[in-house]
């Protein structure tokens, strides 16, 4: 069972969890349907979960090839190739069933795209070619949508603002991550920035670019009334703060600097999701 559990990344998954709880509370137009966040929430949870069951099943190889992953619960031999895809499946369609039942078909469908633009476009691109990261980053920002389609049946500017957050996000989090495991991913055949372009300087200039476009970006809730004045002035900071460990790695190209880019990362969202909630409930 634990090999089973690790197949579904949990450590992840409640990043997704968040993003969609997150998306349902701005999706909505009057009282919480507590069933329907309930499903929503969960539904996408077993989204997530089958579609990276799928992508190890689909990467064991590279996998088996890799120091950080080879004792993954596929090329270590702890469950058959044919185990996991039959479980990646049975989750994944569990979770559309839900989100349609228990949500709305909008919201259904977006978790499918979610999927399939995951495991068919993103995954396979991965040995291909050094952009995989910005086409994975556009199944990466879907779960505030599917929160806030199962709340509203619909999507609105404001969904799309949650959208280009999390999108954003990405790139610093997952850049940081390839150049601290880099060689990792040459070994196995991936073509990440950090792979193609070893010098770490177009890695850097993306981490900071996308640092600097996520500022303007994540104040967008307080400006267009989503949230209020504590969000505006907490967002600023927090992006600051982001974006001075962008411009560290920028200065010191070493794995000890895209290891603070990365915690970085990780503290911002559940910090910048917070605020905003607050500020939300407080309006």
């Amino acid at each position: 069972m634990n090999a089973y559990l690790e197949l579904t990344k949990p450590r992840v998954t409640w990043l997704i969890l968040m993003s969609a709880g997150l998306g349902y509370v701005f999706g909505l137009r009057g009282a919480p349907d507590w069933w329907v966040l309930l499903h929503a929430v969960s539904g996408t949870g077993l989204l997530a979960a089958g579609t990276f069951t799928l992508n190890q099943w689909y990467e064991r190889a590279a996998d088996a090839r890799m120091r950080r992953t080879w004792q993954r619960p596929l090329p270590s031999g702890r469950i058959r190739p044919a185990q996991a895809f039959r479980f990646g499946v049975a989750l994944s369609i569990a979770g559309f069933v839900q989100l349609a039942w228990g949500a709305n078909l909008l919201a259904a469908l977006l978790g499918l795209f979610t999927l399939l633009s995951y495991l068919l476009a993103y995954t396979p691109l991965k040995q291909r070619s050094k952009h995989s990261t910005t086409v994975g980053a556009v199944p990466g920002a879907m779960p505030p949508l599917i929160g806030y389609a199962a709340a509203g049946g619909t999507l609105t500017a404001e969904a799309w603002i949650l959208f280009a957050i999390l999108f954003l996000w990405q790139f610093p989090h997952f850049y940081a991550i390839a150049w601290m495991y880099r060689e990792d991913y040459a070994r196995a055949g991936i073509r990440m920035l950090p792979v193609v372009e070893p010098g770490g300087e177009s890695t850097a200039r993306q981490i900071v670019l996308a640092s600097v476009l996520l500022i303007p970006v994540s104040l967008l809730p307080g400006l267009m009334s989503m949230s209020g004045r504590l969000y505006l002035f907490g967002a600023l900071l927090l992006g600051a703060a982001f974006l001075y460990s962008g411009l560290r790695v920028a200065r010191e190209r070493t794995v000890a600097r895209a290891r603070g880019v990365l915690l970085a990362s990780v503290a911002y969202l559940p910090l910048l999701y917070g605020l905003m909630l607050a500020d939300r409930i407080r309006l």
